[in-house]
């Protein structure tokens, strides 16, 4: 497919991931379903670490800021033998999964274990085929090019940094997460324009959302 051609008033492109450069499902049938089946095997592995003893700690604190959430499920206390332990964090990340939740506990822990399958090659990151050519004419163009994900801008670098295509990285000039704003802020995109330096109406932002809500939210900034 021919890249997308791009007005002569563009400086910057601006790129959401899930269903724009990436397929929705790799979150939802690749990446969690990693959480799931190997969060134990990672805890059980790393436990020794400083790192992991955080991570558990952080869903012991929210464990108990849930107490009062139906069917919620404790991290037992750091006295408690390190097999009842792990059993607890497994039992309450599963939970908090299926609930669809996105605590910061969880998803610092996530981000973890896709770090290390990412390095480990248990994982790589798919990009749609028309993706790196698009990138490439862009950046030749003498464009910036830029993420702007919910994700966290660690998550993002993994994906772009471990693809299917190889290391992504280079082509691109910065990321943005939520750190900045949502998605459905327009006050996001003028403090995103602020630090790339240009105005709000020089930047193409390319998703898979056709709301219009967009592009009230877009042309508000």
């Amino acid at each position: 497919m021919e890249p997308l051609p791009v007005p002569a008033s563009v400086t910057a492109v601006l790129l959401d991931i899930e269903g724009t450069t990436t397929p929705i499902t790799f979150v939802k049938d690749i990446l969690f379903p990693y959480i799931q089946d190997h969060v134990e095997e990672y805890l059980q592995k790393h436990w020794p670490e400083e790192e992991c003893q955080e991570d558990v700690r952080q869903l012991r604190l929210q464990a108990e800021k849930d107490s009062g959430v139906k069917g919620f499920v404790p991290v037992p206390s750091s006295a408690k033998p390190p097999a009842e332990i792990i059993k607890g964090a497994v039992d309450n990340v599963l939970w908090q999964m299926s609930l669809d939740r996105k605590t910061t506990a969880l998803k610092q822990l996530q981000g973890h274990m896709w770090r290390s399958a990412y390095a480990t090659g248990k994982v790589k990151g798919e990009v749609y085929d028309d993706v790196v050519p698009a990138l490439k004419k862009w950046k030749e163009a003498n464009l910036k090019l830029y993420i702007f994900s919910s994700g966290s801008v660690e998550a993002q670098k993994l994906l772009f940094g471990y693809s299917i295509e190889g290391d992504l990285l280079e082509l691109l000039h910065g990321h943005f997460d939520t750190s900045v704003g949502s998605k459905v802020e327009s006050a996001s995109y003028r403090r995103i324009a602020e630090q790339i330096g240009c105005s709000a109406e020089n930047i193409l932002f390319l998703t898979d959302i056709t709301d219009g809500k967009y592009c009230r939210w877009w042309s508000a900034s």
